[in-house]
């Protein structure tokens, strides 16, 4: 069993792996019902690094979506903003799109005295 299928199979089988090419692979969560399943585990066994900023501005743009506010023109530029302070930010696409969109402010993670900030 791969490393994903470990994944997998700890979620309940919720998600999908996918190949890419020879030797890369995926595994891709996307359905709501699954997400609440991932978000169920952060939320039972919190990260504990600046990752956990990341997870928050995630639920964020999660919660966005189940109240479907992403489907007004303002819901879409909170979502893009999220978006933007998010890992690798907006692409060059959404950039273009939508060039007036600030990133909203990454939430600031107290991490524990014993904890690396990786």
């Amino acid at each position: 069993m791969t490393l994903l299928e470990k994944f997998k199979a700890f979620f309940n089988g919720v998600g999908a792996i996918h190949r890419h090419g020879e030797s890369s692979f995926t595994y891709q969560v996307s359905s709501v019902s699954d997400l609440k399943v991932i978000i169920a585990h952060f939320e039972a066994y919190p990260l504990i690094t600046k990752k956990r900023a990341n997870y928050l501005l995630f639920l964020d743009a999660f919660n966005l979506i189940l109240r479907k506010e992403h489907l007004t023109h303002e819901g879409i530029e909170k979502f893009v903003s999220i978006k933007a302070s998010m890992n690798k930010g907006q692409s060059d696409t959404l950039k273009e799109a939508l060039p007036n969109i600030l990133p909203v402010l990454i939430p600031e993670v107290k991490l524990p005295d014993n904890v690396d900030s990786q």
